[in-house]
């Protein structure tokens, strides 16, 4: 009989906690980022030292009649963004309703700071409006008089929106304030001090556990847009962006490494550094976790460099691609930028390569006792992240995920006709995405119309889906929230034998 203590129930629990607070803020940025895009092209381009000064659309000079030009660049910081995210974080609360009174709400903080930008405040107040309200219309759900529904849901909204602005305005607002400038001195303070490298220490074994999301889209974002907009760029938006350590660490395992890790590695290489998808490379540590001193040292020597150089992003860069990197390097950064990136792929590619050598006869033995430690790392990776992986089911090995797979789904219904598919994942963006593209591809190969095959978050789920695929872990919050609905789970959004079931479903079903 196994046992498991509290202490390691516990630690996994915080840890799953940590995931999830960190995949509810990534869920109300991501959404956003073309907007944070958006902002840092004009604030790259428009800004007084900027690539093309233009003080109409900069904020610097005056016009005409002799007042100071507003620009995009400020309103679109103290208001469009903030709003942005507070909206996203209201709707995945309580959908459309509980958007527009946490972005309503949220500009009582943002007014009350006083010109610092509130994404702090909109990360806060947006969602918790929209449960404010949600709990709010559950007192007298059900017991208002028909013909009144509109008038009292109405001017509900409006009542808890507008007392949660004042409460934001007088109270929220100077205390995230004074948050943002602590940690914004402390910040400028480990830079000054040249100890801002130390960050690689938490970041990269966070990133390795899935905890990136809660450090980067809690702080980093946040910090380093305020730092932007102040300095037109901030180092903060490569703490964790960086492409350079798993470049490093992946050419590492492509020399030195044995087995399925050195025959995999080279493609890991494409999908990380191009396609900016860096959790490819989490298997190859988790099964020698040792390699994360590469992994430090190198984020570490990236940081340093930036420092060093004084460079920066003008934007996040998401996903962390080479090329999102380079088109989001500020104006006189990029020497800095591209520097930071070859030093630290250098030092993991150094230290990774000792390591692997000198574990390289052990690593010998291993493989040619047919262990297959990737294999388990790989499925350690799914369990640290709460899900399947798109990326890296080839490293678990092809009978593994095919008897996984038949376990997981079996063949698909015909019950029920199908016009609406969805596939959901928690952002509802990336790996969904992919998915419902391989299918539309598989519809149109079959000579089929007329079927919608669409990409959501399982909290955008509204009930109208006929069909929804899901990867296996998903599927039972996704039927929570579409209980009527047809449910399909996969492995793997890329490449499942579910979609050719349902390519042939589909097929009969039009016959």
């Amino acid at each position: 009989m196994t046992t498991t203590s509290p202490q390691t129930t516990t630690k996994k629990g915080v840890r799953v906690r940590i995931q999830q607070f960190g995949a509810f803020l990534s869920g109300m940025v991501m959404p956003n980022i073309p907007a944070f895009i958006a902002w840092g092209l004009i604030t790259a381009l428009f800004i007084e030292t900027g690539w093309v000064p233009v003080a109409e659309l900069g904020g610097f000079g005056t016009n005409a009649a002799g007042d100071p030009n507003i620009g995009l660049v400020g309103p679109m910081i103290t208001y469009l963004l903030p709003l942005l995210i507070a909206y996203t974080g209201g709707h995945m609360v309580y959908g459309m309703r509980g958007g527009v009174v946490g972005a309503a709400a949220t500009m009582g903080v943002i007014i009350g700071a006083a010109g610092t930008p509130m994404f702090l405040g909109a990360l806060i107040l947006g969602p918790l409006t929209a449960y404010i309200l949600k709990k709010v219309d559950s007192i007298w759900d059900g017991k208002i008089r028909a013909g009144f529904e509109m008038l009292v849901n109405n001017y509900v909204g409006g009542f808890v929106a507008f007392v949660v602005a004042l409460a934001g305005f007088f109270f929220v607002a100077p205390v995230l304030k004074a948050v943002s400038d602590v940690l914004g001195a402390g910040v400028r303070g480990l830079t000054e001090a040249g100890l801002l490298p130390l960050a690689s220490i938490i970041i990269e074994p966070a990133k390795v556990l899935f905890l990136n999301n809660a450090i980067n889209q809690g702080v980093l974002t946040p910090l380093g847009t305020i730092e932007s907009d102040e300095t037109g760029q901030s180092i903060l938006y490569l703490l964790e962006a960086n492409a350079g350590p798993g470049l490093g660490l992946l050419l590492a395992i492509s020399v030195f490494g044995v087995g399925i890790a050195r025959s995999t590695a080279p493609g890991a290489i494409i999908i990380q550094f191009f396609g900016g998808i860096h959790e490819i490379y989490f298997p190859y540590v988790l099964a020698k976790p040792i390699l994360l001193l590469a992994l430090i040292a190198g984020g570490a020597s990236g940081i340093a460099t930036n420092v060093v150089f004084r460079s920066g992003l003008v934007s996040p860069a998401s996903p962390g691609s080479i090329f999102a990197i380079l088109a989001q390097t500020a104006r006189g950064s990029h020497l800095g930028v591209v520097l930071s990136v070859i030093i630290s792929a250098t030092v993991t590619f150094v230290i990774a390569s000792i390591i692997l050598r000198a574990t390289r006869k052990r690593d010998l033995a291993a493989e040619a006792a047919g262990e297959n430690d990737l294999a388990a790392a790989a499925a350690k990776m799914d369990e640290l992240k709460g899900k399947k992986s798109d990326y890296t089911t080839g490293l678990k090995g092809e009978a593994a995920s095919t008897t996984a797979a038949a376990g997981v789904a079996g063949s698909v219904g015909t019950a029920a006709r199908v016009q609406n598919i969805v596939f959901a994942c928690d952002a509802g963006m990336g790996s969904s995405a992919m998915g419902a593209s391989v299918l539309r591809n598989k519809m149109k190969k079959a000579g089929i119309d007329g079927i919608t095959v669409t990409n959501k978050s399982i909290a955008n789920l509204d009930g109208s889906e006929d069909l929804i695929i899901t990867q296996r872990e998903l599927t039972d919050r996704a039927r929570e929230k579409n209980g009527n609905a047809e449910h399909v789970s996969v492995d793997n959004f890329m490449n499942s034998p579910r979609y050719d079931e349902v390519v042939e479903r589909v097929a009969d079903q039009q016959q």
